[in-house]
C-alpha cells in the first residue's frame, strides 16, 4: 500500500500537467512559423507600375495652347493635359518628396523653356567637364578647387513658380521623389510643352 501511494500521486501530477499543457494548446493554437521577409523591390518594379503616356488622338487634333489646362494628381503621380473636363493625355510624374513637396493649388505657366537648367540642384565639373562632385546643391556644398557650377538639365521646362519649381524631363522612379519639381517622362514632357503657353492654368493637388 505504501509502495503504490507515491506512484498514485506522480500518475495524478502528470495528469494535471498533461491537461494543463493540452488546454493552452488549445487556446493559443500551434506556434505559427514567423513569415518569410520579403525582398526588397527594385526601383524598376515600381517604374512598371506606372502606365506610359496616353493621348486621345481625336482631341490631341483639337488642342491648342490657347484652349488646354494640366491637372497634376499628387496621390495617382500622374499629369493630364486637359480640354474643359476632357483628358486629352495623361502621362506619369515623380512629385516632390516628403520634406520637398510639390506646391500646390492653382497655378499657371510663368515661362517656358526647352533647354532650361537648375540654378540649384547640379553638379561640380572640371574645366574638361568631368563630373567631380554629382547630386549637389549650390546654396549648400562648396565647390573643389578647379571646379564650377552646371545645372542639372531640365528638359522642356514649364515654370510654375517664381523659386523656379516646375515641369520638366526627370527620373521617375514611380513615387514622389523630387526636390519639388513635377517629373515628367521625355514624351510627356514635350507634349505638355508643345500645348501649352505661358498663363495657361496648372492645378496641383489631391485629385
Amino acid at each position: 500500500m505504501r509502495a503504490t501511494f507515491p506512484i498514485l500521486i506522480c500518475a495524478i501530477l502528470l495528469s494535471v500537467l498533461t491537461s494543463s499543457l493540452d488546454a493552452q494548446f488549445h487556446l493559443f493554437g500551434p506556434r505559427k512559423p514567423k513569415p518569410t521577409p520579403q525582398p526588397v523591390r527594385k526601383a524598376s518594379e515600381f517604374i512598371s507600375r506606372q502606365a506610359p503616356v496616353k493621348v486621345n488622338q481625336s482631341l490631341l487634333k483639337q488642342a491648342t495652347p490657347d484652349n488646354t489646362r494640366i491637372v497634376v494628381s499628387i496621390p495617382k503621380q500622374r499629369a493630364y493635359l486637359m480640354i474643359g473636363d476632357q483628358v486629352v493625355a495623361d502621362g506619369p510624374i515623380s512629385s516632390g518628396r516628403r520634406g520637398h513637396e510639390s506646391p500646390t493649388g492653382h497655378l499657371q505657366v510663368l515661362e517656358k523653356d526647352p533647354n532650361h537648367h537648375s540654378n540649384l540642384y547640379g553638379d561640380f565639373v572640371d574645366g574638361s567637364g568631368r563630373t567631380v562632385r554629382g547630386g549637389v546643391s549650390a546654396r549648400i556644398d562648396s565647390a573643389p578647387s578647379g571646379t564650377h557650377f552646371a545645372g542639372a538639365p531640365m528638359r522642356w521646362f514649364l515654370r510654375l513658380t517664381e523659386e523656379g519649381v516646375g515641369m520638366h524631363v526627370g527620373i521617375l522612379p514611380g513615387y514622389p521623389a523630387s526636390h519639388g519639381c513635377i517629373r515628367q517622362s521625355a514624351d510627356g514632357a514635350k507634349l505638355f510643352y508643345d500645348y501649352t503657353r505661358v498663363g495657361t492654368p496648372v492645378d496641383v493637388g489631391d485629385y
